[in-house]
């Protein structure tokens, strides 16, 4: 690949708007999912037992054991660290020089630190994925003590991040081969998206929409989703150019496609900034690259070849994808008919036989860009900073073939039998790391879920036992007439929670029993994660005296013979009851609190008068009233407005100063002198090669 210094760039600032949509979603969760009375109280999961503070870091890599050093609780430490992450964040965002490895690296540790309490509502694949991918930006950022300037150049920039494009194979992927995998009849018969929309967690109002597609459109976007998930990727690691654009607009579709039709919290923004990966900084400069071309002379060349094998690997796609999906065009019925033409057993064989090869030419591909920047690092000018370079790109080197090394433990999941034929000294290797999240599996959608209608926990209260209300959530579906929400960064982990609850007994999902217990006690906090605005909520005036929970089968309505929208979003009907009625005091209640370790004792309430727990209440106080996806709307829209002023005026004034230097004709000698300059100076900095092309770009950014 080319240049990475404005895709690298790119790449950081999504990075830090990533960790700002974490961070102050799951800061605005806190007091009810973790406080001390809330769902599952943080403190549960820190228990001082005496040790020492390494050993308890040891057992358990959080910052929150520092909490009653500083005069907080647990919950409170959560929330000063999900502070300090947005702040750092929006910092990040604002200013490049913060887009630094030790300023990831803090980001990294703050959420590794809240994600080590965060149990059962932590526990989702983009908050690993998050993980892997915050940690290696630690090794894609800059390190400004070893650069002189910002976005500058380094010989090993390229090692660095290819291992976001192996996190983003990974990713894709396993995701496309575990769907195979697990044998889900609807995956295999091409039907999935039938059910997808009406089924995921929390639908958009598009998503409506999308399920009124007919069925050969719909079976003929799943084919679609294998070859976006499992053949494109095998092109990110080959040497065209043109093949990783394609690739690139492709992840990038599919992504969007998602985000249109479901809230999935910043997971598919996260996807979107790993795709950066598959660009250079000439594909940003696709103007500049155009005149090039025209210049070059005609007949057949290098490049030629190069189209033509980017023709061959079009058409092997193509051809294949006709092949195993049975595709035929009917005329009759303007559609597209298709099928799968291969066995469970034929795909199988498939995977066991490219697993290993897919890593071979990973590894091919991650040699290149090593071998590549020893080049550049032996092009720097000046011994001392030729030293220096090859000194940077050997430890880099080094950590990227341990990364790489380390999570094909976690890739080679997708087949157990290539796993096992993984070296022993790789399993123990990843072993030891594998508490701090650096690698993660990965594969979503595993199986479809709601194929006979969508399973909904409705939750009821009552004050006689004769009367009962729904409770109906801010977000997840209750009211059949209330259109689907627009929430996306924001991820409601009470509502993801209820989704996945009613997909099996209330026994297997024990939170639900203490929510319910919280219900019956009136917890304030535990209230505004249902409804944020307590007059909507039904029991605001008192909580009720008892509390019950059906089961409930939705389905998205159809669309009406004149065309028109339904009167309602949703159609229901009751199944069971999901969770038995109880109050408080009930003996079924404590036994069900009892049984799943919930009725402990929190500890010794600490001081909220001391400076640091009164001003985490002021703040807390103040943003209550504002639901998250406001917040985060809202400042994400501040943040891009205030980044564009920046590059509107920054880049007049940059421009006005380059063109004082070009209307200003020193002597040639003195122009000599600067280009030797501007030559040493990127060399101390350990960015060398290229340098008069980078002061070049510097000129004319």
């Amino acid at each position: 690949m080319g240049d990475l210094r404005l895709v690298r760039g790119a790449f950081l600032w999504g990075m830090s708007g990533i960790y700002l949509c974490a961070f102050l979603s799951l800061y605005t969760q806190i007091p009810g999912l973790y406080g001390r009375e809330g769902i599952l109280p943080a403190w549960r999961m820190l228990r001082f037992t005496g040790k020492g503070f390494w050993e308890q870091l040891m057992d358990s890599p959080t910052l929150l054991w520092l909490g009653p050093r500083i005069g907080l609780d647990t919950e409170q430490g959560m929330e000063l660290i999900c502070l300090l992450g947005t702040l750092l964040s929006v910092g990040a965002l604002l200013f490049s020089f913060l887009r630094d490895s030790l300023v990831f690296l803090l980001l990294w540790i703050l959420y590794l630190s809240v994600y080590q309490v965060g149990q059962v509502f932590l526990y989702f694949q983009w908050d690993s994925l998050l993980l892997e991918a915050g940690f290696l930006t630690i090794l894609v950022a800059p390190l400004r003590a070893l650069r002189s300037k910002t976005n500058v150049w380094s010989p090993h920039d390229g090692i660095t991040f290819w291992l976001i494009r192996w996190l983003l194979f990974r990713l894709m992927f396993a995701s496309g081969v575990v769907k195979l995998t697990s044998r889900c009849p609807t995956w295999w018969g091409l039907t999935a998206l039938t059910y997808h929309y009406e089924t995921q967690c929390i639908p958009t109002p598009a998503a409506w929409f999308a399920h009124q597609l007919p069925v050969w459109l719909q079976k003929l976007s799943v084919v679609a989703t294998y070859v976006v998930e499992i053949g494109i990727p095998w092109l990110f690691f080959l040497p065209s150019q043109r093949l990783r654009v394609f690739s690139f607009y492709s992840q990038v579709l599919l992504q969007v496609l998602i985000i249109v039709t479901g809230n999935y919290n910043f997971f598919n923004l996260l996807t979107l900034v790993l795709c950066l990966s598959l660009l250079d900084d000439q594909n940003l400069k696709s103007e500049q690259k155009g005149k090039k071309t025209q210049q070059k002379g005609q007949g057949f060349s290098i490049k030629s070849l190069t189209v033509l094998l980017d023709l061959l690997a079009f058409g092997l796609l193509a051809f294949w994808t006709v092949k195993y999906f049975n595709l035929q065009i009917n005329l009759e019925n303007y559609s597209v008919e298709s099928k799968t033409a291969f066995t469970y057993h034929d795909f199988l064989q498939w995977l066991r036989t490219l697993t290993f090869p897919s890593i071979w030419l990973a590894a091919a591909s991650l040699g290149w860009e090593i071998l590549y920047g020893m080049y550049r690092s032996a092009s720097i000018p000046g011994i001392f900073w030729k030293f220096w370079a090859t000194i940077q790109w050997i430890i880099f080197s080094f950590a990227t073939v341990g990364m790489f090394t380390v999570s094909l433990v976690p890739y080679t999941y997708i087949d157990f039998e290539s796993n096992g034929q993984l070296w022993p000294s790789v399993h123990r290797l990843f072993s030891k790391v594998d508490r701090y999240q650096l690698v993660n599996s990965y594969g979503l959608f595993r199986r479809m879920t709601g194929v006979g209608g969508r399973p909904e926990v409705v939750v009821e209260g009552s004050y006689d036992k004769q009367t009962w209300t729904e409770i109906e959530f801010m977000y997840k579906p209750g009211n059949i007439s209330a259109p689907p929400p627009i929430i996306t960064p924001h991820q409601p982990r009470l509502d993801w929670q209820m989704w996945f609850a009613a997909l099996g007994d209330h026994s297997q999902s024990p939170w639900f029993t203490s929510f319910v217990h919280r219900l019956l006690q009136g917890n304030k906090d535990v209230v505004r994660l249902v409804q944020n605005d307590e007059s909507l909520y039904p029991f605001n005036a008192r909580p009720p005296h008892y509390i019950r929970a059906q089961l409930f089968k939705y389905w998205f309505t159809e669309n009406g013979q004149t065309g028109q929208t339904a009167n309602h979003w949703w159609r229901r009907r009751h199944v069971e009851e999901f969770f038995p009625t109880v109050f408080i005091g009930d003996a079924t209640l404590e036994s069900m609190l009892s049984q799943h370790g919930l009725k402990d004792k929190p500890p010794p309430r600490r001081s909220l008068d001391a400076p640091l727990p009164s001003t985490l209440k002021l703040i807390r106080d103040f943003l209550r009233p504002y639901p998250a996806p406001l917040l985060l709307h809202s400042l994400i829209i501040a943040i891009i407005a205030i980044n564009s002023l920046q590059a509107l005026f920054g880049g007049g004034s940059k421009a006005g100063s380059s063109k004082q230097r070009s209307h200003s004709k020193p002597q040639s000698d003195k122009k000599k002198q600067k280009g030797s300059t501007a030559h040493s100076d990127s060399g101390a900095s350990g960015t060398g090669g290229n340098a008069g092309h980078s002061s070049k770009r510097r000129e004319k950014s």
